[in-house]
């Protein structure tokens, strides 16, 4: 009996120090040898993060029946104040009162956002505690309430505490947001597709944001209807924005040449460096720019192409949402800080909005736009 005990115990003593351990009842199971695992200073990985996105025409009277569908009892909507007069924001609200939905407004966002109007919206959200956001504009309104959303949701945080490195701390986000249905009315930034917030630090003059696949809205309702109030220049310069998206995330330093490779997936950064998924995104933007910017700029009655470039911002946001954007971005950052004086043409806004000036040689036409990254359908 002795023996045979013995040998049990030799067989146990075996099996504990096997590379292979049983899936199902150990805690330590490892499926190959831990010298196996590639050390490398690069990143090896890309990761996918977009919102649902919900395309068609007249899609904005589902809103209420959405937020019934989450059970959302108190509904902020925030937009600016060009906006509320339009019929976006009127067909949102139409949506919400047939569906019963409790909201309040917010139409104080400041297209062209700085940390002080992100301040002031955060404050707003924190006040009211709100189960659910709507955002009714372009990347202003839509970044803003991303902001609202997570400073809201996290209320013990210091503004700083996510703002991107060096500027802030650039922390993780780790805490629960609420749901967020994004209605963009440009088709310029693809706000409704990403994880990232942009606004200007008004103490360093530059540009600087938010990045966190956390802040991604819930839905993305593009509805191309709203497109049809936009006047030719906010349609020139939003679709410029389309264009330097997805060139530029398809010309990004590819994400396995990006350093440090993480040590948790949770700082995997939301831009990432081009991929093969984000190509494929950028790739189609591109071709629809080509074949309909000039058309819906020319042509306010020409739906077939608003409609497209309104999903080409899509695309493209889902390109560089994950990709990530480069020098042309890069460069506009410190000059949208230092403009003064440049109001551009078609923004009824009382400060400028240049982000960067660009000449290209499109379809055979040269063509110069200032381009302003959160347009406003302001006429």
């Amino acid at each position: 009996m002795a023996g045979g005990q013995e040998r049990v115990a030799h067989l146990l003593r075996r099996l504990q120090r096997a590379a292979c351990w049983c899936p199902s009842h150990s805690h330590t199971y490892s499926q190959v040898p831990e010298h196996a695992v590639l050390e490398t200073t690069t990143d090896y990985a890309f990761e996918m993060a977009i919102s649902n996105i919900r395309y068609g025409e007249g899609v904005t009277k589902e809103i209420g029946m959405d937020l019934q569908n989450m059970g959302a009892r108190k509904v902020c909507v925030m937009t600016d104040k060009n906006l509320c007069k339009l019929p976006p924001v009127k067909m949102v609200l139409n949506s919400l009162a047939k569906n019963g939905i409790n909201f309040q407004m917010y139409d104080n966002v400041r297209v062209e956002p700085t940390d002080q109007s992100f301040i002031d919206a955060i404050s707003f959200a924190k006040k009211e505690g709100f189960d659910a956001y709507i955002a009714v504009g372009g990347g202003s309104v839509i970044d803003t309430c991303k902001a609202a959303n997570l400073y809201a949701s996290s209320p013990e945080s210091e503004f700083l505490d996510y703002v991107n490195a060096p500027i802030g701390k650039g922390k993780a986000v780790t805490v629960p947001l609420k749901p967020l249905i994004a209605v963009p009315t440009t088709a310029g930034t693809g706000s409704e597709t990403t994880g990232v917030a942009i606004f200007d630090y008004k103490e360093l003059k530059v540009k600087t944001g938010i990045a966190s696949r956390a802040l991604k809205p819930t839905l993305g309702m593009i509805d191309p209807l709203h497109t049809l109030s936009m006047p030719e220049r906010v349609v020139a310069n939003t679709g410029f924005d389309v264009l330097c998206h997805a060139l530029e995330s398809y010309t990004a330093l590819p994400y396995k040449m990006r350093s440090p490779c993480p040590s948790n997936p949770i700082n995997r950064p939301a831009y990432q460096g081009s991929n093969p998924i984000s190509d494929v995104w950028a790739l189609h933007a591109l071709r629809i720019v080509a074949k309909y910017l000039k058309r819906a700029i020319r042509d306010s009655e020409d739906h077939e192409a608003r409609a497209n470039m309104h999903l080409a911002s899509g695309f493209a946001g889902i390109g560089f949402g994950n990709a990530g954007v480069h020098l042309c971005h890069g460069m506009s950052y410190p000059i949208s800080g230092l403009v003064k004086n440049y109001k551009a043409k078609d923004y009824n806004v009382d400060h400028s909005l240049v982000v960067k000036s660009a000449t290209w040689t499109f379809g055979g036409a040269h063509i110069t736009s200032s381009v302003c990254f959160h347009g406003t359908n302001a006429p």
